[in-house]
């Protein structure tokens, strides 16, 4: 029994107990053979090491260490320390994103152009290949090699300073490959006399594979034929891909000092072919390069030719005239194809809107312009305005009925008269229609898709055997939105410093210590990157008693207070006499006291100014380029608006507290810059009547005198309170009128202005 019970645990726990023996036998096997080496003579020799060639290419002993020289068996390895180092934390790399997504991704516009002109040519056909191709495209710059201190207006000039041709075609690729080639995929050359289709030419590279290396124009064999091969004629223009340009950046260099040619494009084609192998082709891909050579006095509208209609480029062009006359033609081209692509596409809406579930209604009128605005309350209903061919009845000054006068006066008789055509052109040659009247007209603006018209007319409808009736006609008509344009605006930044000019007369003393306490709140406070300036206007009188009487002894003590109370503050102020304030005489001292890059905002004491109208102030000022007139919100006069009423705290953006003044032009943002180019293009005038600068105002002398945008805009974010100004009758009779209506109109809203007169005119009558 015992021994049964032995047998059983021993077949139970045998294969555990021999698996292990087999593994400390396994074990100590593996350890013998791997400390003790065996050597082929029986004497011990160099530790081997895994990777060297030995007779047994075995593990080194694990208390062995490898050295140059050789060791004796019996000699003690004496351990080395190594004393400890604390690594130092190094510090972390600043990682760089790029400002616009586009340039993290690499992402790249499609095509760049360079017209090549010179001096004798880009006042005439430079401004004209400028006029006809610059708003069609991103990036246009023309090259010459004479510089010339007058560069015409809206275009942008690289000179080299030599009128070499070779030279220059060498710059003009070593400037491309400096500044522009990791922008763009391709680049465009053609000569100032050649006229370029720009809406095909972008068509053209869009649909271009951005890797290839690409040599495409027409192509022309070289002078005399000794080199194989074929170059891109410079009078048709050329496209070169980036990656082409990429690979001849190398030789550059080479192909100037080696290559001889009387043409650049000549010599251009011999250092691609030397060093790329790449021959200029004029189809790649299926698309095709067209071009066309024009005639000398030709008329591109007599021309017949299928070539001329599909042409990429034309050249020669001999003068101006015969550019803008290309690009009438072209663009009339261009018009049609879009007018019958209109007209496919309609047919095609309304085909497929036909097997639709409720039928033709599903297609919206007119076809392909936005459905009308849906209001989601009454407050949303769009208002229609109903006018005749003399009058309307919904008046900007709020009159019940007005004068229908100006652009309106024109968009009516506009209406009217594309109804009648869209009507013969219905009922032709059935029916003729002649208008008699207008009966009633409708308009009404829909923000979502534009001005929307129902006239009534009566018209004579005069049949083909000449039997005539007087019928009314309602026709309904859209005059839609035009497509939003992005216009490109040169970069600004919110960290230019402003510098607050605030002129003060004896009337504006009041208005400083309000002025003062605001702007402290924010801007001291906030430090903000703004420098305020005081400019003290005295009449003589009041110049010759400054010494006993100051007139504004009191706020030049609060420019004390206020510097003490801020440390870091610094308030400057000017003293000047004059008889007449005038702005242009003001701002002539201040300009001189100021660098040219200074960035000048002229407000009233009676202004309230915070850091986001500051902020625009910087955006919409740009240098050499705008100019912003804001219109402040201001208040209308307390006793009007809140008449019976407890006056407010605080005045909000309310239709019934206050306006926006359009009458005024006293804040202005502009450059020092700006401002001595454009005073020294009034010079002239000012030689022949000295007054015109007590008659100007700096609004009306750079919209005289300046090329810049004269930005004018409503600014919420400037506020004054109700001042009655002081209207000065020896300045101009606009500005003097101008400050008279401004008075008027700020006294209250017609309808707190009718109550008053009402109220009076019951109490007269008890």
């Amino acid at each position: 029994m015992r021994l049964s019970a032995f047998v059983s645990l021993l077949h139970s726990v045998g294969p555990v107990v021999i698996g292990i023996s087999l593994g400390f036998t396994l074990s100590l096997l593996c350890v013998s053979w791997t400390d003790e080496a065996c050597y082929p003579h029986g004497e011990e020799g160099d530790a081997v090491v895994p990777g060297q060639d030995g007779p047994l290419r075995g593990a080194r002993k694990p208390s062995s260490v490898s050295n140059s020289n050789d060791m004796e068996s019996g000699e003690d390895f004496e351990p080395r320390i190594v004393p400890y180092k604390q690594v130092q934390p190094s510090s972390p790399k600043k990682v760089f994103r790029a400002k616009y997504i586009s340039t993290e991704l690499g992402i790249r516009e499609r095509l760049f152009v360079g017209v090549l002109t010179s001096k004798n040519t880009i006042n005439t056909l430079g401004v004209a290949v400028n006029r006809t191709i610059s708003h069609h495209l991103d990036n246009v710059i023309f090259f010459t090699g004479t510089r010339n201190r007058k560069v015409p207006h809206g275009m942008l000039v690289v000179s080299h300073g030599d009128e070499r041709l070779i030279w220059n075609m060498f710059q003009n690729i070593k400037y491309i490959l400096d500044h522009y080639i990791d922008e763009y995929d391709w680049f465009y050359f053609v000569q100032d006399d050649a006229y370029t289709e720009a809406d095909r030419l972008k068509s053209l590279v869009d649909h271009l594979s951005v890797d290839r290396e690409l040599y495409l124009g027409s192509p022309e064999e070289f002078i005399g034929g000794e080199m194989e091969g074929k170059y891109c004629y410079g009078g048709f223009g050329y496209i070169l891909s980036r990656t082409l340009l990429l690979r001849l950046q190398p030789f550059l260099e080479n192909c100037r000092n080696d290559i001889l040619s009387a043409r650049p494009d000549e010599w251009l084609g011999r250092c691609i072919i030397d060093h790329t192998n790449t021959n200029c082709v004029a189809e790649f891909e299926g698309l095709r390069y067209h071009r066309f050579e024009l005639g000398k006095n030709s008329d591109p509208s007599k021309e017949q030719s299928d070539q001329l209609t599909s042409a990429l480029t034309v050249h020669p062009v001999s003068d101006p005239e015969q550019m803008y006359r290309l690009h009438r033609f072209f663009t009339e081209i261009e018009l049609q194809k879009t007018y019958s692509e209109i007209v496919r596409l309609q047919a095609e809406i309304m085909n497929v809107s036909a097997d639709a579930f409720e039928g033709n209604w599903t297609s919206q009128w007119p076809v392909g312009v936005n459905p009308p605005f849906q209001p989601q309350s009454r407050f949303e209903v769009l208002k229609w305005e109903y006018f005749t061919e003399e009058e309307i009845y919904s008046c900007v000054d709020g009159s019940p009925k007005c004068q229908l006068r100006g652009i309106d006066r024109l968009d009516v008789a506009n209406v009217i008269e594309a109804a009648m055509g869209e009507l013969n052109r219905k009922y032709k040659p059935v029916l003729h229609l002649k208008k008699q009247q207008l009966i009633n007209g409708y308009r009404r603006f829909d923000p979502t898709r534009g001005m929307e018209y129902t006239l009534d007319l009566q018209v004579e409808v005069v049949n083909q055997k000449g039997h005539g009736r007087s019928i009314t006609k309602r026709v309904h008509l859209v005059r839609p939105l035009s497509k939003t344009e992005i216009i490109p605006m040169p970069y600004v930044t919110e960290a230019t410093r402003v510098h607050i000019i605030i002129p003060l007369t004896l009337q504006d003393r009041g208005y400083v210590d309000h002025f003062l306490e605001a702007f402290a709140s924010n801007a001291f406070e906030t430090s903000e990157n703004a420098i305020l300036t005081f400019l003290f206007i005295y009449d003589p009188v009041e110049a010759q008693q400054v010494n006993q009487n100051d007139i504004f002894a009191g706020v030049k003590n609060q420019i004390n207070a206020y510097e003490h109370k801020y440390p870091a503050v610094k308030i400057p102020w000017i003293s000047v006499k004059t008889e007449t304030p005038s702005q242009i005489k003001f701002m002539d001292i201040i300009s001189k006291k100021h660098p040219v890059d200074t960035l000048f905002f002229l407000a009233h004491a009676n202004t309230e100014v915070n850091s986001e109208f500051l902020n625009r102030c910087r955006m919409n000022s740009i240098n050499n380029w705008q100019v912003f007139f804001p219109i402040h919100f201001q208040d209308y006069k307390p006793e009007v608006a809140y008449h019976n009423q407890q006056l407010p705290v605080t005045t909000h953006l309310l239709k019934d507290a206050g306006h926006f003044d359009r009458l005024s032009f006293g804040e202005a943002c502009f450059y020092n810059s700006d401002y001595m180019a454009t005073r020294t293009r009034m010079v002239a005038d000012v030689q022949e009547n000295e007054e015109i600068l007590e008659t100007l105002d700096i609004y009306d002398m750079f919209v005289k005198y300046s090329d810049l945008h004269v930005f004018r805009a409503v600014e919420p974010a400037l506020h004054q309170k109700y001042v009655y100004q002081d209207c000065n009758p020896r300045l101009s009779e606009d500005i003097y009128h101008r400050c008279i209506q401004g008075n008027l109109e700020g006294l209250g809203s017609r309808s707190q202005l009718a109550m008053l007169l009402f109220e009076q005119e019951q109490g007269n009558s008890t």
